[in-house]
């Protein structure tokens, strides 16, 4: 999940500033939703230096624990080779490639955005990576929604959840908000 993904990611990045000398590496934020969610705590605990900013909505931060937790066991049971107590999915997958299993690297300031209501990506995750920054003072803040599932739907949650995004980068990254 965060091998050749976070690879890609990174080398796209690379190539996007290299063919824009525009873009201000020393402002750089990275941001993503459910998977984009999970790779941006993936960013966060392997390469957060070159980054400013972190924004997660519904992000996984622990896999052993979004297994039982999901409503879509199928999909991480066909996506990690099965349960987390199979030892040789626990070994390659679960332990290789959750992100709370590097918490230690968390340093850059990260925004944590979940619904309440996720039954998905459950929103004790966002809650659980929250715990870790706060308990290392990393800068962070996290809003839940009560009302709201995987994705902010309804347009009064929707303008907070991009007032929250923009104030965030806004904040972190020395940009404007418009």
């Amino acid at each position: 999940w965060g091998g050749r993904a976070y690879v890609d990611l990174m080398r796209g990045l690379d190539a996007a500033i290299a063919r824009n000398p525009w873009i201000d590496t020393t402002r750089l934020g990275a941001t993503g939703g459910s998977y984009g969610g999970y790779m941006t705590n993936w960013i966060a605990t392997h390469d957060a230096r070159r980054f400013r900013a972190f924004a997660t909505h519904a992000g996984v931060w622990n896999l052993e624990n979004m297994y039982g937790a999901t409503e879509e066991v199928w999909f991480t049971e066909w996506e990690f080779g099965g349960p987390y107590w199979k030892p040789e999915a626990m070994r390659t997958q679960y332990r290789r490639w959750s992100p709370h299993l590097f918490a230690q690297n968390l340093k850059t300031p990260h925004l944590v955005l979940h619904g309440e209501l996720d039954y998905r990506v459950p929103y004790y995750e966002g809650v659980s990576l929250f715990t870790a920054l706060q308990r290392q003072n990393v800068p962070s803040r996290i809003v839940v929604f009560p009302d709201e599932g995987h994705w902010i739907a309804k347009p009064q949650n929707q303008r907070l959840w991009w007032g929250e995004m923009q104030g965030w980068f806004a904040k972190h990254l020395g940009a404007t908000v418009q």
